[in-house]
């Protein structure tokens, strides 16, 4: 079994850029942690971050061909992307959206997902934890 974690706008800057608010684990620990955890699970998975749209796109797209599964936090991008709804749309694994904060817990516009309803679930609001608790659901889902 083979998933993707993609990471969206200003991911690579986590554990500087507002730590009280996004903790202070960088994404390089957060992957690191899912390796493990891939590890334990008999998984694989391949990263990818950008702060580009289309790039994201892209890699959702390639995800689709070559895994079984997406985690996703598509960070800003998930309240004003139409481009990514529709590649999630177009594919025919499962995607969790996660999030390292609770969004509907912040400003009003960050509480609208575009992407929400054309993933499989969401997990928002746990940390770094969020991504586990999304890499253990896909490989229970696609074990069953």
């Amino acid at each position: 079994m083979k998933f993707t974690v993609v990471n969206g706008p200003n991911l690579n800057l986590l554990g500087l850029r507002e730590p009280d608010l996004y903790g202070s684990l960088t994404l390089k620990q957060i992957n690191q942690r899912l390796e493990q955890r891939a590890s334990e699970l008999g998984v694989e998975l391949v990263f990818f971050q950008s702060n580009h749209e289309g790039d994201l796109v892209d890699a959702l797209q390639k995800a689709g061909k070559e895994t079984q599964g997406v985690i996703l936090n598509a960070a800003a991008y998930t309240h004003t992307s139409v481009a990514l709804r529709d590649a999630i749309l177009c594919l025919e694994i499962p995607v969790i959206e996660v999030h390292l904060t609770n969004p509907q817990a912040r400003e009003e516009f960050r509480q609208k997902s575009l992407i929400a309803a054309v993933c499989q679930g969401t997990v928002a609001g746990f940390g770094g934890a969020s991504y586990l608790m999304a890499l253990d659901w896909l490989a229970l889902y696609k074990r069953e």
